[in-house]
Parts: structure tokens; C-alpha cells; sequence
């Protein structure tokens, strides 16, 4: 092929590269620079949010979200740059998007679960909770699910979908809890000394607060079948609440048998008739 068969071609490129250079060497400059102002922003946008004291993988997963949004943006305003159709891109995009979010419907709203947890705190690591009919203390708090570990040291994944939506009772959340028990005694027992009995011991337990907000109080709370029951509410700090719960019942007995006071068990009288 000799130079005069050649000359269109080499036209043909020399007017495409005069066309086209100066917009792809102006989108390189444009990637760089944007890539470095999304870098600045997110450390910037990571200085802001430990200012705030927001959790740490709530602040993790906020400036992965913004990093990749904003360099999908600038990804596309550089493809139109360079002469490249951003509209059915942009519908690509979307159509995959929806497609994705279908697909994945569960696992988005746990995700965004985790983000009101993470945001709200109704919760967190460490804390004594009672949700989805399982209580246990909060092991770790993901992006996805809730981990509790339970009493008996059992692993519990909730996911954090049904978390965010349904009832959650934070069971040591404040500094102080009131420990609620009923103590039954015999119909034959005077009422007044098993109240001084109960009221021994609750003298004797450092433990138990006292003050005018939490002054212990000894009711007569029901005429049960075999029993005066006889409820007892006192104020603990919440790290105390289980040593109080299970120390009241041993020390109530010890009390109740030094006053000679019954602790009764249910029984039946039988009647019985003789006929002719």
C-alpha cells in the first residue's frame, strides 16, 4: 500500500486525535484530581465522625458508602467527557441496581438495621437485652446482624432487621433497678412479724439503697390460695440486682425460720361424708 492509499487513514486519525486527545488527556487530569478531592473528603468526613463519637463500624461503613458513590459519580461525569453515551449507562445502572435490591430485599434491611442501631443506640456492646424472645448480653454489634451471648454461654445471631423493628428491653441500662419479690406466709403467721423479718434483713444487706427515692417497701399483695403473699421491692445498683435477687430468698428463709414464721406449700382440705 503506498503512501497515497495511506493518506486518508493517517487524516482520518490525525483529525480523530486533534478531536479526542484534549478531552482524554482533560478526563485523565479530571480522574486524578476528583480521585484525590474523594480521598480528602472521605479523611475529612472520618475526622468529623470520631468528633462525634459515632460508632466505629458505623463510621466505617458510612465513608466506604460515600467513597464509592462519589467515585461511581465520577466515574460517569468522566465517560461523558470523553464523548461516551452516560444515558443508557446510567439506566444499566439503575435497572442492575433494582435487580440487586430485589434480590438481596432481606439483607438490605437488615443493613440498614444495623445502620439505625449503630445511629440510635437503643443498645450496645456490653449491655443486658431481652429481644425476639431470647436474653442475653450484647457480644458485638455487625452491620448485618446482633450477636447476644446468653447466660449459659450460648450464641445467639439476631438479625438486626428484626431488631430495629420489634420490642427490645435494655435490662441494666440504668444505674440503679428495683428488685421485686414475694414472700408467702402461713394464714397462722402474724403479718407483722414476717414484715419485721423481711425488714432484718433488708437492714443488714449494705447493698440495698435507701434514701427517699428508694426506701424499701413490704406490702400485702394478695390472699392466695395457701398463703398471704407478702411483696417486697427494694432499690439496687444494677450490677448488684442478681446477688440481691437470690440473696433476699436465702436470707428471708433463715429470717422467717428464727421468727418461727411458715413458709406454706399448697394443700387441700378433703371433707369427707359418711352416707347411710
Amino acid at each position: 500500500m503506498d503512501m497515497e492509499q495511506l493518506q486518508p487513514y493517517l487524516d482520518k486519525a490525525i483529525e480523530l486525535g486533534m478531536t479526542y486527545l484534549p478531552k482524554f488527556v482533560l478526563a485523565i487530569l479530571t480522574l486524578i484530581v476528583g480521585f484525590w478531592i474523594i480521598k480528602r473528603i472521605v479523611k475529612g468526613m472520618n475526622v468529623v465522625l470520631g468528633h462525634q463519637a459515632i460508632d466505629a463500624s458505623l463510621q466505617k461503613f458510612l465513608t466506604s458508602l460515600v467513597d464509592v458513590l462519589l467515585k461511581i459519580l465520577l466515574l460517569v461525569a468522566v465517560a461523558g467527557m470523553v464523548g461516551i453515551e452516560t444515558t443508557s449507562f446510567i439506566a444499566m445502572l439503575g435497572a442492575i441496581g433494582l435487580a440487586v435490591g430485589l434480590a438481596l430485599q432481606g439483607s438490605l434491611g437488615n443493613l440498614a438495621g444495623g445502620v439505625l442501631i449503630l445511629f440510635f443506640k437503643p443498645y450496645k456492646v456490653g449491655d443486658i437485652v431481652e429481644a425476639q424472645g431470647h436474653m442475653g448480653r450484647v457480644h458485638d454489634i455487625q452491620i448485618f446482624t446482633t450477636i447476644l451471648i446468653t447466660y449459659d454461654n450460648q450464641r445467639i445471631v439476631i438479625p438486626n432487621g428484626l431488631m430495629s423493628n420489634g420490642c427490645i428491653k435494655n435490662i441494666f441500662c440504668e444505674p440503679q433497678r428495683r428488685v421485686d419479690i414475694e414472700f408467702g406466709i402461713s394464714y397462722g403467721d402474724s403479718i407483722e412479724d414476717a414484715r419485721a423479718a423481711i425488714q432484718s434483713v433488708i437492714d443488714s444487706d449494705d447493698r440495698i439503697l435507701s434514701g427517699d427515692k428508694f426506701d424499701p417497701n413490704i406490702f400485702v399483695s394478695a390472699h392466695a390460695d395457701s398463703s398471704i403473699n407478702m411483696l417486697t421491692r427494694v432499690w439496687v445498683n444494677s450490677e448488684d440486682y442478681w446477688p440481691v435477687y437470690f440473696g433476699l430468698f436465702e436470707q428471708v428463709k433463715y429470717a422467717f425460720d428464727k421468727a418461727g414464721i411458715t413458709i406454706p406449700f399448697p394443700q387441700r382440705d378433703v371433707h369427707l361424708f359418711q352416707q347411710s
